[in-house]
């Protein structure tokens, strides 16, 4: 018989293991923000100057502190409102309810559905909200807001349909789920958590490079963009061939998309063979050419040695050649001819965005069972899942055989960041630690300018942006794909990347914010906001894979076929209560209660040799309590699940 649930942020979890829910609980308050146990302190209402006690009564108040006690505020969180409204639940109908609006989140908790269900909606997770209705509207429910997530959820909520009973609620959601377009702040730079780790000291790029054994007497260390005056969109500390000179990258520069010239990202400690990233050349429809531009690259293949320099294009062929219409193109063969170029055929940002939005009409509120496989065939996130990780693979391929190569697409920070990323997953056992993996994001993705703020869209009402993509939701979806087929070869686990993408959009941290390391010095984020990885490197053991074994100096190479790949259900159709959501697989969940067990009997052996060298109790050292059973009597009373 199945054992009876309860709804947590509408997902449902098993009642049993009183224990393991409260440490699940109190986990999700530092994770997400979102459930709160009952030892929270009661949030003081009286000194909320919109509150007008004589006007609600004291079981409303009741219900009011109640419901505070359940979500639990962030330091630096405020109420801005609350509401009586009907929750349009797409699994268990209306709900009647209250909705809280803080300036970090939206929270609504059911009145009399049982299970009670509750939403917790960081702000920064809407993207976009409208009215629903009309006030001459007809029917049940039919006046309200629908509110869209950009975490593969929709919301809808109704109100009475009197006295625009909506304004103020949709004003104020609106306000401060989208402060940038108010002129407010972003939430991060609100925030006052504390933490016992500095995350922003995760990633230091001079201790990343003496790691990878630079600079050498072939790659050298500049600082030629330390004011951002090269390259905006860059870091400021850069590796390139030891022989170009300032000048040289000047010249590269100017025939480079954007000014993203060619830099190292990383080498092979044995083969010296090197991943280089860039943006594309300035070809044109004339076809121009810059003698700069070539004799660097050749520079870079000469470096170690290599016969021929590859040179991976991201992009499919016929994009690459359209580009030369808006001046940019690729490396022709009659200009680079040390170096052969091979076209990954990996679609741009406008079709990924279109392909997720097809998923999530699969998937949600409802999946489409009925024809699953052809309905989720039709979306093509696989298939570009497939062409992202296979292009990974022969970057790797490439690198293990002693070839060094240079990868870009158009800018040099979307499809390039996932593949020189997922390349050195596969190729560097460090990016698969814990602290490892948030150095590759810090250095990748972050430092070298993915455009985060344009992508996600954070605190920005334009919810039809063109910019806007998924391409780092994309990425941690390959890494995901990787750790399923290689479930020892990860330190960490599923849940440390669902926590990436929650706090992607959530605002809470720093760490994903604005476009490029420039603008996030002028608007002091460092300074001014909380890093994720301070959350994270509190608390690592929550994110810990227990199979992990480590292995220095194995290459990964995953299967990219479409028979090894799969959906990830735990992300993707999280919201949805068929699901069932389990915190952990019986075999981990089993395998950290062995873990446990071990450590209570070392602790346990311990204690009794320091007490048999004790001269009091020496006799101890001959009799035997019950307290102090043999492992082997303990476990003969486990029930292994598998």
């Amino acid at each position: 018989m199945t054992a009876p649930h309860v709804t947590l942020g509408e997902v449902l979890l098993p009642e049993s293991g009183a224990k393991q829910t409260d440490k699940i609980r109190e986990r999700r308050i530092a994770v997400c923000g979102v459930m709160a146990s009952a030892s929270i302190p009661v949030y003081n209402s009286s000194n909320n100057p919109l509150e007008n006690s004589s006007s609600h009564n004291a079981s409303r108040e009741s219900l009011k502190m109640e419901l505070l006690a359940d979500c639990s505020l962030l330091p630096g969180e405020e109420r801005i409102i609350d509401k009586d409204i009907i929750y349009i639940c797409p699994f268990s109908g209306a709900l009647k309810g209250k909705v809280f609006i803080t300036n970090y989140r939206l929270y609504f908790k059911s009145a009399d559905a049982d299970p009670t269900v509750t939403l917790d909606v960081p702000l920064g997770a809407i993207g976009r909200v409208e009215k629903m209705g009309g006030a001459s509207s007809r029917g049940e429910n039919s006046y309200g807001l629908d509110i869209t997530c950009k975490d593969m959820r929709n919301l809808r909520f109704a109100l009475k349909q009197e006295g625009h009973s909506r304004r103020d609620i949709f004003d104020i959601l609106f306000k401060y789920a989208f402060p940038l377009s108010h002129g407010l702040l972003l939430f991060a730079y609100l925030s006052q958590e504390k933490f016992e780790e500095n995350g922003w000291s995760v990633y230091k790029p001079m201790e990343e490079f003496r790691r990878q054994g630079l600079p050498n007497d072939k790659w050298r260390v500049t600082f030629i963009n330390a004011n951002y005056e090269l390259c905006d969109t860059y870091p400021t500390i850069l590796v390139v061939p030891f022989k170009a000179t300032e000048e040289d990258l000047r010249k590269v520069c100017t025939f480079r998309s954007r000014g993203r010239i060619p830099v190292l990202s990383w080498i092979h400690r044995d083969n010296q063979a090197v991943i280089c990233r860039c943006s594309q050349p300035l070809v044109g429809m004339s076809g121009k050419r810059n003698k700069d531009d070539e004799r660097y690259l050749d520079l870079i293949r000469e470096a170690n040695g290599t016969a021929k320099l590859t040179i991976y294009d991201a992009r499919p062929s016929v994009n690459a050649v359209a580009n030369k219409a808006t001046g940019g193109g690729y490396e022709g063969d009659d200009a680079y001819q040390n170096a052969e170029l091979v076209f990954l055929d990996i679609h741009n940002i406008h079709v990924m965005r279109e392909s997720l939005k097809k998923l999530k009409d699969i998937v949600y509120p409802n999946v489409e069972e009925s024809h699953w496989l052809s309905s989720l065939e039709s979306t093509h996130w696989l298939e570009h899942i497939k062409l992202v990780i296979s292009g990974a693979i022969q970057v790797a391929d490439k690198i293990s055989g002693g070839n060094s190569v240079v990868v870009h697409c158009s800018d040099g920070w979307d499809r390039t960041a996932q593949l020189t990323s997922l390349a050195m997953l596969m190729l560097d056992s460090h990016y698969r630690t814990l602290r490892g993996f948030q150095v590759l994001l810090e250095k990748e993705w972050i430092s070298f300018g993915h455009k985060f703020a344009n992508r996600i869209g954070h605190g920005d009402k334009n919810h039809a942006d063109q910019d806007r993509s998924p391409i780092f939701v994309q990425f941690i979806d390959c890494v995901w794909q990787m750790t399923k087929q290689f479930p020892t070869a990860f330190e960490f686990n599923e849940r440390l990347l669902v926590t990436i993408l929650d706090h992607l959009f959530s605002c809470r941290f720093g760490t994903f914010l604005f476009n490029c390391e420039s603008a996030r010095d002028t608007n002091e984020l460092r300074s001014k906001t909380v890093s994720l990885w301070s959350l994270v490197n509190s608390d690592l053991s929550f994110y810990q894979n227990p199979f992990y074994t480590p292995e220095s100096n194995r290459v990964l190479y995953p299967v990219a076929s479409m028979r090894h790949l799969e959906l990830w259900v735990t992300y993707y159709i999280r919201w949805n209560p068929r699901i069932r959501q389990q915190q952990q697989s019986p075999v981990e969940q089993r395998y950290i209660e062995l873990l446990a067990l071990r450590d209570e009997y070392l602790k346990k052996l311990e204690e009794l040799q320091l007490s048999d060298s004790s001269p009091n109790s020496s006799h101890l050292s001959n009799s035997s309590t019950p307290n102090a059973a043999s492992p082997t009597q303990h476990i003969t009373h486990l029930h292994t699940p598998f």
